[in-house]
């Protein structure tokens, strides 16, 4: 049974997500689809619209057999160690032949010359990217222009064609942690189809990015009639589940609360042991604590960013003073030593039949539970979603502790 792999969060899953999977099973023919995606908190910082659960069968009836959880280590990360972990998750499993993201192009044979240049990690480039950061540059910003200058030393200035564009950055990255990892999955690349990453407007009547969709979603105040053009039957259906629960829409600002006591109880040289905040950033949250005039996380981002801190930069550091991560948890020596489980969140009939056959060829346990190991990022999953939980309006205190007793989504 050959399978491709997927690196998703389905922020909602929409249109294109859908055209992802499809595409994705037809030029790597592949008879299944297994989807990494992130948990509760996801790359750009942000909590998810929708829970892990409601999600992972969003992507099970979109045409994924079987669906596994980025730790959430991983999940809240730059490009660099995001793609890791996912890449590490899917090359774990022993049954996954290919890979295939979504990147502007769709040409992956450009993004994998540079990978195989920039492979080695030189001592120039990390000097290069070193400088460009403390000028103030963010790092996929830094990272694009230091490797454009490492090509282009090396007569070859065209190869980073387009290392500025979001996708193309984070593709670079999954071929890279293919190398570091020496995985045999083969690598494909989908083009992006009318809507960019991070667009916010909508210009086709049938694809939307999510951040366009989610922006639809809290301007529409948590209203989804909107979100029907652009998304299949079993998203909105899945949605307005949630939604008359009271589980979704989740945003920032569910969270606002218990943040804000975080940032206002904790002393400055307390939040400086937090993952993410770097450079001094903790007196920089101090200060804007005293410039707010409301109790909302966007103004917040507001007083914080900088041409040096993005937005996304600060979701993060915010995502892991929220959830309790130290730096101490989150080195590069302790994410470089990749997934130390595969956590399964749900799984059709074909997907059953993958975990058959991991049970033979997965290099770490696969498990379906929190209970099933003490290992630390699992555990940080667990806290995670007791997190999570409390932002949701209508959420149990049974809801806090679904690590330990839901078990995976069957369709």
């Amino acid at each position: 049974m050959s399978t491709v792999g997927l690196v998703v969060e389905y922020n909602p899953l929409h249109n294109g997500h859908l055209y992802h999977i499809q595409q994705s099973r037809k030029i790597t023919d592949a008879e299944s689809v297994i989807a990494v995606m992130s948990g509760h908190f996801l790359q750009r910082g942000e909590p998810a619209v929708a829970d892990k659960w409601a999600r992972t069968e969003m992507a099970l009836r979109a045409g994924c057999d079987l669906v596994l959880e980025l730790p959430v280590a991983y999940s809240a990360q730059p490009a660099q160690w995001f793609a890791y972990g996912a890449v590490a998750a899917l090359d774990a499993t022993g049954v996954c032949d290919a890979l295939c993201f979504g990147s502007e192009s769709g040409d992956v044979r450009a993004l994998a010359r540079i990978a195989d240049r920039l492979a080695a990690e030189s001592e120039a480039m990390r000097l290069r990217l070193g400088a460009l950061l403390k000028e103030g540059l963010p790092y996929p910003t830094a990272y694009a222009s230091a490797a454009r200058e490492l090509l282009a030393a090396e007569g070859d200035a065209d190869a980073a064609f387009g290392l500025a564009e979001p996708n193309h950055t984070l593709g670079l990255h999954y071929l890279l942690a293919l190398r570091k990892l020496g995985s045999p999955m083969a690598a494909h690349s989908i083009r992006r189809e009318k809507a960019g990453y991070n667009e916010t407007a909508i210009t086709d009547a049938a694809i939307a990015s999510a951040t366009a969709l989610r922006r639809l979603i809290f301007e529409a105040g948590g209203a989804l009639d909107g979100l029907a053009p652009f998304a299949p039957s079993s998203t909105l259906a899945v949605l307005r589940r949630e939604a008359a629960a009271g589980k979704a829409p989740v945003g920032w600002e569910a969270f606002a609360r218990p943040l804000f006591h975080l940032l206002g109880a904790l002393p400055a040289a307390e939040l400086a042991s937090y993952a993410e905040v770097t450079e001094g950033l903790e007196h920089r949250i101090k200060g804007a604590l005293r410039e707010l005039r409301s109790w909302r996380v966007d103004e917040l981002l507001d007083l914080l960013k900088t041409r040096r801190y993005t937005r996304t930069k600060l979701q993060r550091m915010l995502a892991r003073i929220l959830l309790g991560h130290r730096k101490e948890e989150l080195t590069a020596d302790r994410l470089a030593g990749g997934v130390q489980y595969i956590r399964v969140l749900g799984f059709t009939a074909r997907g059953r039949e993958l975990l058959r056959r991991m049970k033979k060829t997965a290099a770490v346990p696969v498990v379906q539970s929190a209970a099933d190991g003490d290992w630390p990022y699992l555990a940080m999953d667990a806290r995670a979603t007791a997190v999570y939980a409390a932002g949701c309006a209508s959420a149990r205190p049974a809801d806090a502790w679904r690590d330990y007793t839901e078990p995976p989504v069957r369709i």
